[in-house]
Parts: structure tokens; C-alpha cells; sequence
């Protein structure tokens, strides 16, 4: 008897198609998840709003994460534009970029006391001033390891889910000054 008319001839087994179509299926997310990592992280940039801590006036900024900045930084250039009140370092810290090169705005001088809000997030900060290029605001390893954010990588998503008892989740005005969520006991 040919090969072709043995009994069930025709009929595919089930289990050799799911098993095949299974197997490819696996080959395609292992194929995904290789390119996932040979793919180099792409930059995460939040939209932060920084405010003046005494006039309550700022502006909606892009802010960097970078876990190799070793501190919290606003460039030169949004902190003379937005009139953010300059404070004067005890000693200039020197700063290099991340090739090693020294910065071309030389050392830093000086640092910003300002509010920064962030999706329901607020809190007090207080950033060197340096020349960034373009960037106006880089949040570094001091303030991811203090927050704790959630970030995905992928879709450059920042979610504020583990933030330290400091930060204040919802800010109010009464008069000129703020009060956070947690403070409010006190005042009244």
C-alpha cells in the first residue's frame, strides 16, 4: 500500500501543528527579546513643572533621568530666563561631563531652591546650576535612588508609586504659601 493511502493519510496530526506553530511562536519572542537587549536604552524625559519657591512663578520643563549624573541639575540658561533666585555655593564644585571632559560652563557656583511637580508628585528641590546644552533639568542618582521611581524603560514611562514620607502628593495655596497634604494639621 503507497505511503499516501495509509489510514489517516491527509489528515495532519493536531499536536505535530500546535507543537509547530507553539515552537515558532517561542522562536519569534526569543528573536524580540535578543533585539530588546542589544537595543540601547533609550533616554527617559519627564514634563516637571518647576516653580520659584517665592513667587510661586515657573515653567513646564523637560527633565533628563540620568543615573550616571551624580546629582540634580537646571542649566544656566533656564535658570537666568525663568529668574530663579541664585544661591551662592561655599566653594565651587568642578564638574565633568559624561566623556570625562570638564564642563564648558566651567565650575559650579551656584545652586536653585525651587518647588517641582510631577503628575500629582510635589516636592522641594534644590538644583547645581551648570551649562547643559540643551537639556534644562537633569534628575540624577541622588533623586532616582530617593524615589524610587517605576520607570519603563520601553515606553519611557515614569511612574511616582514609592516616593519617600517627604514628598508631598497635593499641594495647596493659602496665601502665598504652600502647604503639602501632610501639613496641613499643623496649620490649622
Amino acid at each position: 500500500m503507497p505511503r499516501a493511502q495509509k489510514k489517516g493519510a491527509g489528515i495532519t496530526d493536531p499536536r505535530r501543528v500546535a507543537g509547530t506553530v507553539n515552537q515558532k511562536a517561542v522562536q519569534k519572542k526569543e528573536a524580540r527579546e535578543v533585539r530588546r537587549m542589544f537595543k540601547p536604552l533609550r533616554e527617559v524625559w519627564m514634563n516637571v513643572a518647576i516653580k520659584k519657591v517665592d513667587t510661586h512663578e515657573g515653567r513646564t520643563v523637560k527633565a533628563l533621568l540620568d543615573s550616571r549624573a551624580m546629582g540634580l541639575f537646571m542649566s544656566k540658561g533656564l535658570a537666568q530666563k525663568g529668574g530663579y533666585k541664585l544661591i551662592k555655593l561655599d566653594r565651587p564644585l568642578q564638574v565633568r561631563n559624561v566623556n570625562g571632559t570638564r564642563n564648558s560652563g566651567g565650575a559650579i557656583t551656584h545652586e536653585v531652591e525651587a518647588n517641582m511637580f510631577y503628575k500629582g508628585h510635589v516636592e522641594r528641590v534644590r538644583m547645581d546650576v551648570c551649562e547643559l546644552g540643551k537639556t534644562n533639568v537633569i534628575l540624577g542618582m541622588p533623586w532616582l535612588a530617593a524615589h524610587n521611581p517605576e520607570i519603563d524603560w520601553e515606553k519611557g514611562e515614569v511612574r511616582m508609586t514609592r516616593c519617600p514620607p517627604l514628598c508631598g502628593k497635593v499641594v495647596r495655596i493659602k496665601g502665598k504659601k504652600e502647604i503639602r497634604e501632610d501639613e496641613k494639621k499643623i496649620v490649622r
